[in-house]
C-alpha cells in the first residue's frame, strides 16, 4: 500500500474513526519526542561509566570561542 492509498482509505473512515486515529498518531508522536532523548541520555551516561571516563572543569576550559564573530560588512 503506498502513500495515496493510505491518504485515500483515511478518508473513507468514519468520523469517529479518523479522529481516533488522529489521536493516536498525536499521542505516539508526543510520546517519541522524549523517549529517544532519554535513551540516548543513559546510553551515554553507561558509556562513561562503563569506560571509567572521568572529566573535570579543566577538560572544558578555553572550549569557548571568545571572538566578536565575523565582521559585518554594511
Amino acid at each position: 500500500m503506498n502513500l495515496q492509498e493510505i491518504i485515500n482509505s483515511i478518508e473513507s473512515l468514519p468520523t469517529e474513526e479518523r479522529d481516533y486515529l488522529f489521536e493516536f498518531l498525536r499521542k505516539k508522536k508526543e510520546e517519541s519526542r522524549g523517549d529517544h532523548f532519554w535513551e540516548g541520555l543513559q546510553k551515554f551516561r553507561k558509556v562513561i561509566q562503563s569506560e571509567g571516563i572521568i572529566f573535570t572543569d579543566d577538560d572544558f576550559a578555553d572550549l569557548r570561542d571568545r571572538s566578536v564573530g565575523r565582521e559585518i560588512e554594511l
